[in-house]
C-alpha cells in the first residue's frame, strides 16, 4: 500500500494522530464490521485513550473526513473508532492474517516518519546557509585572532632576545674594560 494513501487516512482527533476503523478495514481488505468485532473481542488490548477510543456524534459531525460519503456519516448507526498509532500497532496481534501485518508495519512508518516531520522541520535552505556563513565567518575571526596572538608572542620573544642579546654585550664590553691587558705591553713613547 502507498504511504501517501495511508497518510491521508491520518486525522487529528482529541489532540493525537488517528485512524479511523472504516479506513482501516478498507485498507485491511474487511469489512468494518469484522474489524470492530475483533477489537471488542480484545478490549482489553485497547483500553485507554491512549490506543483506541468511539467518536462521538459531535466528534463526527464537526469532522469533514474525505472517506464519509453518503453511506458513511450521513445516518451513522454506530459510532467509528479512532485508533492511535499505540492501537494499530495493538491491530497486528489482534487481526492476524498476513495482509493486516503488512499493513500495520506500512502504517507504522507513516506514524513514525510523521513524528519524525514534526519533531525535525525540514530546515530552510536560506537559513541553512545564513548559519553556516555565521560559523565560517566566527571561525576565521577566531584563526586570525589566534594567528595574531602568536604573532604578537612571537614578536615579545624575539624583543627579549635581543634585550637579553644587547645586555651581554654591553656587559661584555664592561668586562673587557677592567682586565688588565695580558702579555707583553709597550710602553707608550710619549711617556718616556
Amino acid at each position: 500500500m502507498e504511504l501517501r494513501l495511508i497518510q491521508n487516512k491520518i486525522y487529528e482527533i482529541r489532540g493525537q494522530k488517528v485512524m479511523l476503523d472504516f479506513d482501516l478495514a478498507e485498507i485491511y481488505g474487511i469489512e468494518t464490521k469484522y474489524l470492530k468485532r475483533s477489537v471488542k473481542r480484545n478490549i482489553e488490548r485497547f483500553e485507554g485513550e491512549d490506543f483506541m477510543f468511539e467518536l462521538t456524534k459531535e466528534e463526527l459531525s464537526r469532522c469533514n473526513f474525505g472517506t464519509l460519503n453518503n453511506q458513511r456519516g450521513s445516518n451513522v448507526k454506530y459510532m467509528p473508532f479512532a485508533f492511535s498509532e499505540l492501537g494499530v500497532a495493538m491491530l497486528s496481534s489482534v487481526l492476524k492474517s498476513k495482509t493486516a501485518i503488512e499493513i500495520n508495519r506500512g502504517i507504522i512508518r507513516v506514524f513514525v516518519a510523521m513524528r519524525h516531520l514534526v519533531l525535525n522541520p525540514p530546515a530552510d535552505k536560506v537559513v541553512e546557509l545564513q548559519q553556516e556563513v555565521k560559523n565560517l565567518k566566527e571561525y576565521i575571526e577566531e584563526v586570525f585572532s589566534d594567528y595574531n596572538d602568536i604573532n604578537d608572542d612571537t614578536r615579545m620573544q624575539l624583543e627579549l632576545i635581543n634585550q637579553t642579546l644587547a645586555e651581554l654585550q654591553s656587559q661584555k664590553k664592561i668586562r673587557n674594560k677592567l682586565r688588565n691587558p695580558v702579555g707583553f705591553v709597550k710602553p707608550d713613547p710619549d711617556i718616556l
